[in-house]
């Protein structure tokens, strides 16, 4: 039997999925802008930016197929009547803690954007931070102040990846 928790979560999630895909799938014409009026030069620049954006969601995309696909084995052990106290208080920490990235994780991109103008996305895996940076320049400059910037909002020390594309 489904109860209202999973049939909204079903529903938002089919919503999410249906919006990706249609994102994903949109021609590339719709997110050009039309007022160029320097096509030779311009068009290669809007078309390097369409792209780097769809490395960025289809890193997004795979990251969030993969913790939905844990959040609801999770979800199942919450709900199974045979499972024991410790293993769904274990499946309640580990779904906090999925919570708890996911926010982390938009809060180091807001802040790397804010700061350095550099759009990313970053995974975070126990104390592993992988970035990857969409930049021009490929330079250790900038990539360690895109370390200084993370480790600025950890007290204890990090492992932090920087990967520019």
């Amino acid at each position: 039997m489904i109860n209202k928790q999973n049939l909204w979560f079903l529903t938002l999630f089919s919503l999410i999925l249906v919006l990706s895909v249609y994102y994903i799938t949109m021609p590339n014409e719709l997110l050009l802008k039309t007022d160029v009026v320097d096509k030779d030069a311009d068009s290669e620049k809007v078309n390097s930016e369409v792209s780097e954006s769809e490395i960025l969601v289809a890193l997004r995309v795979d990251l969030e197929e993969e913790r939905t696909s844990l959040k609801r084995d999770l979800e199942s052990i919450l709900t199974n009547s045979e499972a024991t106290t410790d293993e769904k208080n274990e499946a309640y920490e580990k779904l906090s803690y999925l919570n708890t990235i996911l926010g982390e994780e938009e809060k180091l991109e807001t802040k790397i954007k804010k700061n350095l103008n550099i759009d990313c996305f970053i995974e975070i895996n126990n104390s592993e931070i992988n970035v990857v940076a969409i930049s021009s320049e490929h330079d250790v400059k900038l990539a360690n102040n895109i370390m200084r910037l993370i480790q600025e909002e950890y007290k204890d020390r990090v492992y932090v990846t920087v990967n520019f594309k």
